[in-house]
């Protein structure tokens, strides 16, 4: 999209925001303004208008719905930045990942040493992918990726498994749970990143 001067125009971080006008909405949505105000006056995009006056404002979870139902890619509602959980009691991986993740700016790296820290970060933090360490010192990487996929709020985060665990029926038994890839100890840092990249359509 262009400005009036021929310059390329930066596009909103809509990442974080919960609420949205009309006029949010139909740019998110790639539409006119009056395109999503029909919509909203026929109820077709669910939304409240503020007291006392005529404005039309639409929460975050009913434009996606909305997106969804329409088919219109949610893209433009994620940050640019990708947010990476890594979940692993050791120390030296944990820095390596950040030592490597550190200049990339399309990569927001957080970190978690144990299943529970995990469950809170993966709530609040929100991440796009987690990169998951098998054994963990509280409950097995397993049973963290269950949780994940098995909540209707978080099962699209991408998992991958990072583990020492060779024997083919742990394997099948960690695809079982919903983990997206399994990456084996010790691995290549630049085929996990290609298998980052693959998962989160960079």
């Amino acid at each position: 999209m262009s400005g009036s001067n021929g310059k390329a125009k930066a596009r909103p971080d809509w990442s974080e925001k919960q609420v949205f006008t009309t006029g949010e909405a139909a740019e998110i949505c790639n539409v006119s303004q009056q395109t999503i105000i029909r919509c909203f006056d026929s109820g077709r995009l669910q939304g409240f208008r503020v007291p006392g006056s005529r404005f039309r404002r639409i929460p975050r979870a009913e434009l996606i719905k909305f997106m969804k139902a329409n088919e219109i890619p949610t893209e433009g509602l994620e940050s640019a930045t990708k947010r990476i959980l890594v979940v692993d009691d050791d120390d030296q991986i944990v820095e390596l990942f950040r030592d490597v993740f550190s200049d990339d700016r399309r990569f927001e790296i957080r970190s978690a040493s144990t299943g529970y820290d995990a469950g809170l970060l993966t709530e609040s933090f929100r991440p796009h992918l987690v990169l998951l360490d098998y054994m963990l010192p509280d409950i097995n990487g397993n049973q963290v990726c269950r949780r994940i996929k098995s909540d209707e709020r978080l099962k699209d985060i991408g998992i991958i498994i990072v583990s020492g665990v060779v024997s083919k029926d742990e394997i099948e038994a960690l695809e079982q749970t919903g983990a997206d890839a399994f990456i084996k100890k010790p691995f290549d840092i630049e085929q996990l990143l290609r298998k980052m990249e693959e998962l989160l359509g960079l």
